[in-house]
């Protein structure tokens, strides 16, 4: 598992900057990290319950909390505060970036929402 070594907010840009002990960084939208919240509220208890949620483009991030030694809670402009973002998550949203961005936009479009 990777650990950050690094982590910044950058509420002016809207955007976190994690880089990781295996020479990996990334810059995570706060739209992107919304979406991909790993809370209940967003995912679901079960994949068919996954939400899609429109008009997170401007959302930004307040603050970030630090969740023991394995995790950080991510406060959003828009009062969502429940996810917790795991190392591994937040590896894995780097990673997947490409995909789970596509899959997202896809999804609104079926849905009939925007980015906002």
């Amino acid at each position: 598992m990777a650990t950050p070594l690094e982590i910044k907010l950058n509420r002016a840009e809207r955007t976190l900057f994690v880089r990781f002990d295996n020479g990996r960084e990334y810059s995570y939208s706060a739209e992107y990290l919304r979406v991909e919240s790993p809370s209940a509220e967003v995912q679901g208890h079960r994949p068919s319950d996954r939400l899609f949620i429109g008009g997170k483009r401007c959302v930004g991030m307040t603050t970030i909390e630090p969740v023991g030694n394995y995790a950080i809670k991510i406060v959003f402009d828009d009062g969502h505060d429940t996810g917790i973002f795991s190392w591994d998550y937040l590896h894995r949203l780097g990673l997947e970036h490409a995909q789970r961005w596509a899959d997202y936009l896809e999804a609104l479009r079926k849905a009939g929402l925007n980015r906002g």
